[in-house]
């Protein structure tokens, strides 16, 4: 029999690529989603569509029995518009509730998953400058880090429970049809690209292929246990990843836009998200064996964008 796998946050980004990934592995999936119309696309003989509220483990508990594992990528787009303090509640609520709810799901199981794989981000770390940064490293400040923090928090109490937990502090996903590159393409194909800001500050990618792949073999890897960044081992300058991006489209990258412009339009989310930076690297998925499909930015973006 497939061995059952749940996912809640699936209608995301990364989650229907995600999910293709584990069907081509043989995994029976079930999709927990607030928008089951939406997510009915993904149904199938090996895809089960259950609705759920995001707050609770009524409906969809049960699954968790027996279960092999559960993917909690659960929560509001960090990015979907302004940090108002109302959204700014909305995404760490959204996150905790998620978080609650797979925990009560996990506590009610007879027969228990055998592990949870929790998504965080590297805004764990907060803005370090130029510092190295790996899964030792220190929780930073900011709200993007108490976001983090936070959320992975939220199922910590189920490795009480005896079931083995993987943290993925994703860094900046780059793939075809949505995310950061549907963002920052269009001043490019209109010669008008460049960095943001001074270009100095980090940024840490992942390539969408190694993002699920890296996923799947935490999932299946039972010694992997704990916190993993899941990002590229060569992240780039901001200015050195935007010359690359036009590299890729043949198009020039010579106009960047300065940070007080960003500041003015988004506030503290440009502050946080596009004009600081991590200099994470993926020191204990190495270790533990995994191998980048898309190591270097020049190769993951000439597959995506050429």
């Amino acid at each position: 029999m497939p061995k059952t796998v749940i996912i809640s946050g699936a209608t995301g980004f990364i989650g229907p690529v995600l999910i293709k990934k584990l069907v081509a592995r043989n995994y029976h999936v079930v999709v927990l989603s607030r928008d089951p119309g939406k997510a009915a696309a993904f149904s199938s003989s090996q895809v089960e569509v259950v609705a759920w509220n995001g707050k609770s483990a009524n409906g969809w508990a049960h699954y968790a029995d027996g279960a092999y594992g559960i993917i909690n990528l659960a929560g509001e787009n960090i990015a979907a518009s302004r940090w108002t303090p109302a959204r700014k509640t909305a995404i760490l609520e959204s996150r905790l509730a998620a978080g609650r709810a797979l925990t009560k799901a996990v506590a009610q199981a007879a027969r228990k998953p055998r592990v949870v794989i929790q998504a965080s981000g590297i805004g764990y770390y907060g803005n370090r400058g130029d510092t190295v940064l790996d899964e030792t490293s220190s929780a930073g400040t900011g709200f993007l880090a108490d976001v983090a923090i936070q959320w992975e928090r939220a199922t910590e109490p189920i490795e009480a429970l005896g079931v083995r937990r993987a943290i993925i502090r994703t860094g900046v996903v780059l793939g075809r049809g949505g995310g950061f590159l549907s963002r920052v393409l269009l001043p490019f194909k209109l010669f008008m690209g460049g960095y943001m800001g001074s270009g100095r500050q980090w940024l840490s990618w992942v390539h969408m292929e190694d993002e699920v792949s890296a996923i799947c073999f935490l999932l299946e890897q039972d010694a992997a246990q704990g916190a993993f960044n899941l990002s590229s081992p060569q992240p780039l300058s901001a200015k050195d990843f935007f010359v690359e991006v036009g590299t890729a489209l043949r198009r020039p990258s010579w106009l960047p836009v300065p940070g007080f412009v960003m500041h003015l339009a988004l506030g503290e989310m440009a502050d946080e998200l596009i004009l600081s930076g991590q200099r994470a690297l993926p020191a204990r998925l190495l270790e533990a064996g995994y191998a980048f499909h898309y190591p270097s930015a020049r190769g993951a973006l000439q597959n995506i964008l050429g």
